[in-house]
């Protein structure tokens, strides 16, 4: 292997290994082997295609954590078509949602909402998660109206640039 290929592996783990490992922790619900299993295999695909990396336009913690994602959706997909199905239990299953994107976008969504500031996260669980007004969260929170508007505006601009940042695209 080149020194310099060594060097930026170094580099890329040093910079990226523990937000992808808390990443990784996220889509395999918290199940710390299968995790560990994810982030080194990542890491290995970003060792084999160094060359993208370079190349990369956006960022290389984007790549690795869209690598990750599809890697668990991979896996998730092949185990589902192991799995044999009794024809008697076909009707059963038929009426059964597939969820697996909206669980890891929402485990997405909460990684990208720990990288906001605390007034940011609590504007938004208030407004969006919670379903309060404006006026609302402005009691619940002892700030004016105003300051709600425009946390949650930034909030806002702040969590679509955290999301890009993790491989989410419009």
């Amino acid at each position: 292997m080149p020194e310099s290929l060594a060097a930026a592996m170094r580099q890329l783990h040093d910079e990226h290994a523990a937000a992808l490992w808390a990443f990784c922790l996220h889509l395999t619900g918290n199940d710390r082997t299968h995790a560990e299993d994810v982030a080194q295999e990542t890491l290995l695909r970003a060792w084999r295609h160094a060359a993208v990396l370079e190349e990369s336009r956006g960022s290389v913690r984007s790549w690795l954590f869209t690598v990750a994602r599809n890697i668990v959706i991979d896996e998730w997909r092949s185990k589902r078509t192991r799995t044999e199905i009794l024809t008697d239990d076909l009707g059963e299953l038929s009426s059964v949602e597939d969820r697996t994107d909206e669980l890891l976008l929402s485990w997405v969504v909460a990684e990208a909402l720990t990288q906001l500031s605390h007034e940011h996260r609590t504007v938004l669980l208030e407004c969006y998660y919670r379903g309060r007004s404006v006026a609302e969260a402005s009691r619940r929170l002892g700030v004016p109206e105003g300051t709600v508007k425009s946390r949650t505006h930034y909030a806002l601009r702040a969590l679509k640039l955290s999301l890009e940042e993790l491989g989410v695209s419009q």
